[in-house]
């Protein structure tokens, strides 16, 4: 497979409906690539807080329609990173799109665990309650945002569903860059599964972005790895290579579920 990872650059000089129409200029420039993937609320920044309220959609809102074309122009996969999602409650949520080539929504993936404890996203937004697969033709992607990184269980549940290749939408901030690629390795070793994780750049909220997007393989070795500025990291990876490592090194066979707690 062909994957294409936009590490977008979002700042606040920016208006979103630009970076909107930027972001689907860059999706359709990877022509050519089987999967495409942005990262997390780029059209406002993870961080922007006060702005959440203010440039929710609706799931069929501005966002959808524009990257739905954008992967119809490209003839991508394209997992089009996360955006602020108005419910018809009124709830709002971080919601991941992704779409086939033809344009057609196949998944949504509301984030489950939101950051922030007391203030920011963890106040602000409903927490998904649903884990996501998505089937491709050569490869399926489990979906996860940013925060559900340090939750492995989740990942768990992801191969249990059928798993073999996990993505990794996210607005990390740069003072834990380095919790950001250790994460990402050991979801990849512990699941034996390839992580893409992508990142944005730029500043947003007052708090500078990790970049460093990265792919990683499913023992744990980093095959691609983006720096810390706006740019489009592109691999080749061959996805039967989960397959092949869970069958050389059976350790998820051996797990034992169902444990009793101590008393």
């Amino acid at each position: 497979m062909h994957a294409s990872l936009i590490q977008i650059a979002v700042n606040p000089d920016e208006s979103v409906n630009s970076r909107r129409e930027r972001a689907a200029s860059l999706v359709v420039a990877q022509r050519g690539a089987d999967l495409v993937v942005l990262p997390e609320l780029w059209p406002v920044g993870a961080f922007a807080y006060t702005a959440f309220a203010e440039e929710a959609e609706p799931l069929h809102g501005p966002t959808h329609d524009v990257m739905a074309k954008a992967a119809a122009d490209a003839g991508v996969w394209l997992h089009a990173g996360s955006f602020v999602e108005r419910a018809e409650d009124g709830t709002l949520y971080n919601t991941t799109l992704v779409f086939s080539p033809q344009g057609e929504r196949v998944a949504a993936y509301r984030k489950i665990h939101r950051f922030g404890f007391d203030k920011g996203e963890a106040v602000m937004m409903g927490a998904g309650e649903e884990l996501v697969t998505v089937a491709l033709p050569e490869t399926t992607l489990g979906l996860a945002t940013c925060y559900d990184l340090r939750f492995p269980e989740q990942f768990r549940g992801l191969v249990d569903a059928g798993a073999e290749t996990l993505v990794v939408s996210a607005g990390w901030p740069e003072r834990r860059r380095s919790h950001w690629t250790l994460l990402a390795q050991a979801r990849a070793v512990e699941n034996q599964a390839f992580v893409l994780a992508v990142g944005s750049a730029g500043t947003h909220g007052g708090v500078e972005q990790a970049g460093h997007s990265v792919v990683v393989d499913p023992w744990g070795e980093v095959l691609a790895e983006a720096g810390a500025g706006e740019e489009v990291l592109t691999v080749e990876f061959d996805p039967a290579r989960t397959a092949t490592t869970r069958a050389q090194f059976p350790a998820l066979k051996d797990r034992r579920l169902g444990l009793a707690a101590p008393r």
